[in-house]
């Protein structure tokens, strides 16, 4: 009955076109569009730093002359591609009921069987690349431990990692006893330390990712429910209703001092999302401000190929009794500028 694997709807090509098809039920960066993706044929990337941007190194031939960097002005740091793997297997007994000698709803059955597992797993790693997108947003990337208990792979700290010393968190003061004026006036403060990060480069807007605490104290604070007072957003201002799109990631969102204003929604008892009394801020329309880098999987036919954002594999077990698959990532996400990140907290 295993033999029915060996046909080609169950290669390394087609189970990756598959499962790379798959839709999924995006996080709320992903919805955003913020990451620029790139696929490299390697699983280490050199990024160059000049100042504050970073950028990938484009390659050189094996053997010939390497890229030429200023000494005093460039320097190059070399990033692993973290890898992520899920193991899984078919047993024999599974597809057992379906064998149809000479006919193609076998076939069709197994497909759907694995498709099925597929979808389970392309949902973990999709979990698994919000939580990714989070850090480089906030400046670190952390990584979970496994099942096993096994530690977790070393945080990368963008700050650390490049030299550049993360700027201090911005304190927001959310009450009556606040003089007015005063909140917007951290607005301000705060956008025009973002913008002189940036230099000469351009962008949209700020955006804030808020954690819940914080959110809802602005919310209510006295400046910001007088600023929408006679708009056509005061009855629900009043309310505290706020724009709603739980599949989405978000509990609300709204503009104030020149700021989108966004209560990020994570995993309810998990470290996944931004803490209570805390705020992300980075800005929005930054060409290259935040990348992915996929790199090919660790099998011998990707060897030296371009990466692909998921790949899907099987073969038999040892003792013939199921059919085992897996499906990896190979990505890399990173903040090009990180000096144009900023965290807030409420007093």
């Amino acid at each position: 009955m295993l033999n029915i694997f060996d046909n080609d709807a169950f290669s390394v090509f087609r189970l990756t076109q598959a499962i790379n098809n798959i839709e999924y039920r995006p996080g709320r960066i992903e919805q955003m569009g913020l990451f620029e993706a790139d696929r490299v044929d390697t699983t280490i990337v050199a990024v160059e730093r000049q100042g504050d941007m970073l950028k990938i190194v484009a390659p050189t031939p094996r053997g010939g002359p390497g890229r030429t960097v200023e000494k005093g002005k460039r320097d190059l740091v070399p990033l692993i591609v973290p890898h992520f793997e899920i193991n899984d297997a078919i047993n024999a007994d599974e597809v057992q009921g379906v064998r149809a000698f000479g006919t193609e709803s076998t076939l069709e059955t197994v497909i759907n069987r694995v498709a099925q597992r597929q979808r389970q797993h392309a949902q973990s790693m999709a979990l698994t690349e919000e939580y990714a997108r989070l850090g480089a947003v906030r400046g670190l990337v952390v990584y979970a431990d496994d099942d096993d208990g096994n530690e977790a792979q070393a945080p990368l700290d963008l700050f650390q990692t490049f030299g550049i010393t993360e700027p201090a968190a911005v304190e927001w003061d959310f009450t009556s006893a606040a003089e007015d004026g005063d909140l917007i006036q951290s607005c301000s403060t705060l956008t025009r330390a973002i913008g002189d990060s940036l230099g000469g480069i351009g962008y949209d807007h700020i955006h804030a990712f808020v954690g819940d605490e914080f959110f809802d104290n602005l919310l209510k604070s006295p400046e910001v429910r007088e600023s929408y007072k006679n708009t056509s957003q005061a009855e629900w201002l009043r309310a505290q209703r706020v724009l709603h799109n739980p599949g989405g990631g978000t509990r609300g969102v709204f503009e104030f001092g020149g700021i989108v204003w966004e209560n990020y929604r994570g995993l309810t008892g998990t470290d996944f999302g931004i803490p209570d009394q805390e705020a992300a801020f980075f800005p929005v329309g930054v060409p290259g401000l935040f990348r992915t880098v996929y790199a090919p999987a660790d099998y011998i036919e990707t060897v030296n190929t371009l990466g692909q954002r998921l790949y899907n594999k099987q073969w038999d077990s040892a003792n013939g009794k199921r059919r085992e698959f897996e499906v990896q990532m190979n990505a890399l996400r990173y903040c090009s500028r990180p000096g144009a990140l900023r965290r807030g907290e409420f007093a």
